[in-house]
C-alpha cells in the first residue's frame, strides 16, 4: 500500500472516529480535524483527490448582423480590422446543405498557417452555426489573417494529425503553403490585430 493511500486512509478512520465516538466531544473534535487534515493532505500530496481542472476562458469579437437565407460559410466574429485578444472564439455559419468540416487557419506575420481546434479537433457544427477556439501567439500589435477553409475528410485528418504532432513534440512549426492539402478550400478570408502581447501565454 502506498503512503498516500495509507494516509488517506488514516483520515477517513480519523473522521469516522470524530462522528460516531460519543464519550468524549472534545476528543471527537480534535480527532474529527486530524481526519480532514489528513484526508486533504493525503489527496492532494499523493494524487488520490484530483484538483479542480484549468478551466479554459476566451473573448469574443466583434459580430457581423447575420443575412437569411445564409447561403455560404462564413466568419461572423471576429470581423474585418477587429483587435482581439489572445485567445478567442471564431464564430460563424453554414448553410443547411453544407456538409464538410470547417476549419480555421491563422496566418501571422511568419507566413506560416496554423490550425486552430479544441477537443472536437474540427469547428463545432450545430443547427447553421459553427464555432472554434483560436489561440494567438504574436506581439501586440500584429497583424494576422484568419482563414476559412471547408475540407473533405483527407485534408481534415491531416490538420488533426498535424495539431496531435505538434503537441506531442511541444512544437509549433507552422505549415507552408504547399503543405496545405489540396482537399482544403478557403472559402472566407479576415484581417486582424492583436490587442496585448500573446507570445508565449499559450
Amino acid at each position: 500500500m502506498s503512503s498516500g493511500i495509507f494516509i488517506t486512509l488514516a483520515g477517513i478512520l480519523c473522521i469516522l472516529f470524530g462522528l460516531f465516538y460519543s464519550k468524549n466531544s472534545t476528543l471527537r473534535v480534535a480527532v474529527g480535524i486530524i481526519g480532514a487534515i489528513l484526508l486533504i493532505y493525503g489527496g492532494y500530496t499523493y494524487g488520490n483527490i484530483e484538483p479542480m481542472p484549468h478551466i479554459e476562458t476566451f473573448d469574443t469579437g466583434n459580430k457581423l448582423q447575420v443575412t437569411y437565407p445564409i447561403e455560404k460559410v462564413q466568419v461572423l466574429s471576429p470581423v474585418e480590422g477587429d483587435s482581439v485578444k489572445c485567445r478567442i472564439l471564431t464564430l460563424g455559419v453554414y448553410p443547411e446543405s453544407h456538409t464538410k468540416d470547417i476549419w480555421v487557419l491563422l496566418k501571422p506575420s511568419d507566413d506560416k498557417y496554423y490550425p486552430q481546434s479544441d477537443n472536437t479537433n474540427t469547428s463545432f457544427k450545430l443547427n447553421g452555426e459553427w464555432q472554434v477556439v483560436t489561440r494567438f501567439g504574436g506581439d501586440k500589435g500584429e497583424a494576422y489573417e484568419l482563414i476559412v477553409y471547408e475540407t473533405d475528410e483527407a485534408a481534415s485528418a491531416f490538420f488533426s494529425e498535424t495539431i496531435a504532432e505538434w503537441k506531442s513534440n511541444n512544437d509549433y512549426v507552422g505549415l507552408e503553403l504547399q503543405e496545405i492539402p489540396t482537399g482544403a478550400t478557403e472559402i472566407d478570408r479576415i484581417s486582424v490585430s492583436l490587442k496585448d502581447n500573446c507570445r508565449g501565454v499559450f
